[in-house]
């Protein structure tokens, strides 16, 4: 009998090693090395508020990172509460990603709020979405990503047609493939959404339902928020940050999730890839690695744990 039960055991046990081997199988494979264990940069931060009698006397929110033309490029939202209430677009430019210079003719962009920001380019042009007053998103466009012009607010409706309820729909970030334009956002960092528009005019939600839940793990249980989408091994990837906290008083912590539809997403099972209060996250290609940067409350570089960099 006892050895009928030792033999029972075995069999459990072997059960349970192969489920938990297969698990960590299928998590590395969606979730390679690179995409989640970072080092922080030694020398960080690498951009900041100036801390002195500027209109950018700090940073906000999501800035955006892009290379192009040989260079790299950031928008950053700036702001000074002693000189104006409004949160003003500033630029800067970087030879490696790591050193960076402020545009001498910042803002650049002054005429309405303009805060937590993401640029894409597509077909020569650059768009920008952004939180407007009260996290009511808006889009702008640009020949050259220095001079900018506001499009307006942009129009988001359920599914059957109808106008979102009111409130806020912030933290606006896109997705261009196809010709098909992709747009998530939070409602009060409740939840991640996504709504879809052939002429970036009309958006209408692929379902009234987030994309993206909170929790149900401790990191995201109070807050989420998406900030980047990103392709890799054939996969789509997101990067977003999230609270554990009912008050939203613990840190803000920047996650990884993966999909093969941008409508199912699975997140990272070791999430938070970075712990620290450091968020609105996004993933950039140097030409040899993925960087993580975070971007609030001020511009912070990570690089994949096996890789070099200058101390």
């Amino acid at each position: 009998m006892k050895c009928r039960l030792l033999i029972a055991d075995l069999f459990i046990l072997a059960a349970l090693l192969f489920v938990s081997c297969s698990s960590s199988l299928v998590a590395d494979e969606l979730f390679p090395a690179e995409l989640v264990n970072f080092t922080a940069y030694q020398k960080n931060p690498v951009f900041a508020g100036t801390a002195a009698e500027t209109w950018d006397d700090k940073i906000r929110e999501r800035g955006c990172i892009l290379q192009h033309g040989g260079k790299w490029h950031l928008w950053y939202t700036g702001y000074n509460d002693e000189r104006a209430e409004k949160k003003m677009l500033g630029y800067a430019t970087s030879p490696d990603g790591l050193t960076w210079k402020r545009y001498s003719e910042n803002p650049i962009f002054d005429q309405v709020w303009t805060e937590d920001v993401q640029v894409v380019r597509h077909e020569d042009t650059f768009y920008m979405v952004a939180e407007g007053l009260g996290d009511i998103p808006h889009m702008l466009t640009s020949p050259d990503g220095i001079h900018w012009t506001e499009r307006g607010r942009l129009d988001v409706r359920n599914t059957d047609g109808s106008p979102l309820s009111p409130g806020p729909y912030g933290t606006p970030t896109l997705w261009i493939e196809d010709e098909t334009c992709y747009l998530f956002y939070e409602r009060g960092d409740r939840g991640v959404w996504l709504a879809k528009s052939t002429d970036k005019t009309i958006w209408k939600n692929v379902q009234d339902n987030p994309v993206i839940e909170r929790g149900p793990d401790e990191y995201d249980r109070h807050a989420i928020a998406l900030n980047q989408v990103f392709r890799y091994g054939g996969r789509y990837y997101g990067v977003y940050h999230g609270n554990g906290d009912p008050n939203w008083k613990g840190p803000w912590t920047t996650c990884l999730a993966v999909s093969d539809d941008l409508v199912i997403w699975k997140k990272y099972p070791g999430n938070p890839i970075i712990s620290t209060n450091n968020s609105s996250g996004q993933m950039i290609h140097d030409g040899e690695q993925y960087r993580l940067y975070t971007m609030h409350p001020d511009v912070r570089v990570y690089y994949p744990s096996k890789a070099k960099f200058d101390e």
